[in-house]
């Protein structure tokens, strides 16, 4: 087959191999990619119904291209397969299962700007302290609770929970869950966590629903196992456990969403669940040279927690990795801005083989800045989607209520948008009555006159006409002349084309741009159900790692190193590499963080393909304070043999009263930047390491805001960032006691940890 035939032993081990238990380790740029399609590929080839393999995904874009690569080699059967992510994946089977656990099979998937809205609500109907029941914690305690399969019933009952959040000032979040998960349940909605959630609940009730869907899965394979929570880990386990004909690829040197609660020992401890794994080493790296793969390896095997793998490359050696020292966050700009420029122009690339990572969104600005000031072109990974504009949410929420107009949530996005004075007063009797009542609130506006005295009932009932015709209209129209008319005739058009401001045709543009979409997706031959509420729930599912065009222009590309995963670039510059930033000041408390941070420091390494820069300041100004900083211990961690350490001349600056010029040094014969000597190895001309530079710039004394006016101590929680009359600006990470006696740790730039007691500290809340 000549598919094979393209396939280093390895490779070729792990696609023949298809029958029972297998993992595949696969290295960064090791063709991890080609592996699981050829697999599948295979597996069709043999024989295997595509109708009977499932591919568990973590991006809509990852699904995209296999399916795409697997069609070149068995054509028209890989329309078949069940490939896609988990959450789109099993939302495709909610919709066919979801009456047997109660729900609707047209329910909503709320996004997480809906399930915020509903918890302040939630946090305003029960008087709740909202900086203390931050609509963000909250969000994302339920969130860690689903992912660890904790139903509210559960937490509630747990000692341990309970105590945890009576200990944080919190008693009130499990009543927060039980109230959240019933208005989910009347709204007919699941926000992203509940689609495996309720996965697990449907497998776990209905051994026949299991049973069915263990037949229909015979293979199943799973791309970045590394990164799957314990709520995906059970789903899997259970259709697996039939056959047992399940291959999970990743690689534990990647698993860098802890924070989100993926669990490395998913990967570490697979074996534990099946003895009889077969384990395949994909160890070879196509991407990069010799010299990248030989840093990655030198810093990832400072982790004690991993896989044994050994990494290598067969392309050329490279050059040395270059480590550029500047003295400022916008020094360190300027000099990455220039050499884009020089590299350009000296070697003949385009602006988008170059990429700026970054730990934290913050440091992008100081990027920014530098690439405007030489006039080159860039693009910034990670902010505001498409489909979480204003506009884009507001048409998106009418869509949502003509196929469910139990949605509280659109509901409340869209009753009085376009005006049509219903106002927060009404909203807040509709929900009361739908309280009083047990009722949807759609139910109430549906007969106003029966649940709410008053002359709004007029106004009631044509919305709910409105919503109806837009129902009616759906059953006889295709996708795009559904939402068209929506468009149209919910007044979003009109009240969009009569504003001549820029934002207001920028708006107009983007209501067009959305339903040209819709107009492309009612016109693809691809896929049998081409609805509009098809379309609704594709969007719905769009992950953070879905970038819509892959055809980008010219641009540099600007990113945190999270977002760089899966992707690679000729040139990348690694930015911001000091202590407390990277590694993070909040990963330093345990080895599994700091473990973590190396993992995502690896990440970055290995998106470089030619040239690979490292950089950090000396100074750089955080929460508003100029602060000493360090070089990252990560750097020090790199054998010195691969480095070039330079500098640049320092801009003459005033502190106080005094001033310096700074002198240009060459570190031209340094190999490595280390606090202690680091043994030479074989062949190595670095016999000795220099030690740190010292920082040469001290913080400012700080000068209270005007107006300092510190807050009481029962305000503060862990995260808040403070502000100190004599230590100025900080973060709160740590509160241990009871009140009044309550001790905080705070981190305050340039000075470190320092311990107060918050009922004499006279800190003030800053957010």
């Amino acid at each position: 087959m000549d598919y094979l035939a393209g396939l280093n032993p390895q490779q070729r081990a792990a696609v023949e191999n298809t029958q029972g238990p297998a993992m595949i380790v696969a290295g960064a740029g090791s063709g991890k990619t080609r592996v699981i399609t050829y697999r599948v590929a295979h597996l069709i080839e043999k024989g295997v119904d595509s109708f009977n393999i499932l591919v568990l995904t973590f991006t809509n874009k990852a699904s995209k291209d296999m399916r795409e690569r697997i069609s070149k080699v068995v054509g028209t059967e890989a329309k078949n397969l069940w490939m896609g992510t988990f959450h789109s994946v099993f939302a495709k089977i909610l919709r066919v299962e979801a009456e047997k656990i109660g729900y609707p099979s047209n329910f909503t998937i709320y996004d997480t700007d809906d399930s915020k809205s509903l918890i302040r609500a939630i946090l305003r109907e029960m008087q709740l302290d909202d900086k203390l029941y931050n609509a963000n914690f909250v969000y994302n305690r339920i969130s860690s609770a689903k992912n660890n399969l904790v139903s509210y019933g559960e937490y509630m009952q747990s000692a341990e929970i309970q105590a945890e959040d009576i200990s944080n000032k919190r008693p009130m979040i499990g009543t927060i869950y039980e109230t959240y998960t019933k208005r989910c349940f009347k709204a007919g909605a699941m926000d992203f966590d509940d689609l495996l959630f309720k996965t697990n609940v449907l497998l776990k009730n209905h051994p026949d629903v299991l049973n069915k869907y263990q037949q229909k899965f015979k293979y199943l394979m799973v791309d970045e196992y590394q990164d799957t929570n314990f709520s995906q880990y059970t789903i899997v386990k259970k259709l697996a456990a039939a056959y047992q004909n399940i291959c999970v690829v990743g690689d534990d040197a990647q698993s860098i969403y802890g924070f989100r609660g993926a669990n490395i020992q998913n990967i570490l401890n697979f074996e534990k669940d099946y003895p009889d794994l077969k384990v395949y080493k994909l160890e070879q790296n196509y991407r990069s040279t010799q010299n990248i793969v030989e840093v990655a390896n030198s810093i990832i095997a400072n982790n004690k927690n991993q896989l044994e793998k050994n990494v290598f490359s067969e392309n050329e050696l490279g050059d040395r990795i270059k480590v550029s020292r500047a003295f400022t966050d916008n020094e360190e700009g300027k000099i990455v801005a220039e050499s884009i420029v020089q590299d350009r122009s000296t070697n003949g690339l385009a602006y988008n083989d170059f990429a700026i990572l970054y730990r934290t969104n913050a440091q992008s600005r100081a990027m920014e800045e530098a690439l405007r000031k030489l006039n080159v072109p860039y693009k910034i990974y990670g902010g505001l989607s498409f489909y979480q504009r204003k506009e884009i949410k507001d048409l998106i929420a009418y869509f949502r209520l003509t196929f469910n107009p139990s949605d509280e949530e659109a509901i409340k996005r869209v009753i009085n948008y376009p005006r049509r004075g219903l106002g927060d007063t009404t909203v807040d009797k509709i929900i009361v009555a739908a309280d009083q009542h047990d009722i949807t609130m759609w139910q109430v506006i549906c007969e106003p006159q029966t649940y709410i005295a008053g002359r709004i009932a007029n106004q009631l009932n044509d919305f709910s006409m409105l919503i109806k015709s837009f129902q009616a209209e759906s059953k006889k129209l295709d996708a795009y002349e559904t939402a068209l008319y929506i468009a149209q005739h919910s007044g979003i058009l009109k009240e969009l084309h009569t504003d001549d401001s820029i934002e207001g045709r920028s708006r107009y543009e983007n209501i067009q741009e959305l339903l040209n979409g819709i107009k492309e997706f009612a016109e693809r031959e691809d896929i049998e159900d081409r609805s509009l509420a098809i379309f609704m729930q594709d969007i719905a599912l769009l992950t953070n790692d879905d970038r819509a065009d892959d055809k980008q222009p010219d641009t540099v590309s600007l990113m945190t190193i999270h977002s760089a995963k899966g992707l690679e670039f000729k040139n990348v510059f690694v930015v911001g590499l000091e202590e407390n930033l990277f590694p993070s000041q909040m990963s330093l408390n345990s080895r599994t963080d700091l473990e973590e941070e190396r993992r995502l420091f690896y990440v970055a390494i290995t998106r470089a393909e030619k040239k690979l820069t490292l950089t950090y300041a000396t100074s750089r100004y955080r929460w508003g304070t100029l602060t000493n900083c360090e070089p990252s211990r990560f750097i020090s961690e790199i054998n010195g043999k691969y480095l070039e350490l330079e500098t640049v001349k320092a801009p003459k600056m005033n502190i106080g009263s005094d001033s310096f010029d700074g002198e240009r040094r060459s570190w031209s014969q340094q190999r490595d930047i280390s606090s202690k000597p680091k043994p030479a190895s074989s062949g190595s001309s670095a016999t000795s390491a220099p030690p740190r530079p010292k920082n040469t710039m001290l913080p400012t004394a700080h000068i209270p805001t005007p107006g300092f006016t510190p807050d009481a101590a029962n305000a503060f929680q862990n995260g808040m960032e403070v502000e100190h009359e004599k230590f100025g600006f900080g973060k709160i990470v740590n509160l241990e006691g009871t009140l009044p006696d309550v001790k905080a740790t705070v981190f305050f730039q340039g000075l470190g940890n320092k311990q107060l007691l918050l009922k004499f500290a006279k800190l003030r809340i800053v957010k």
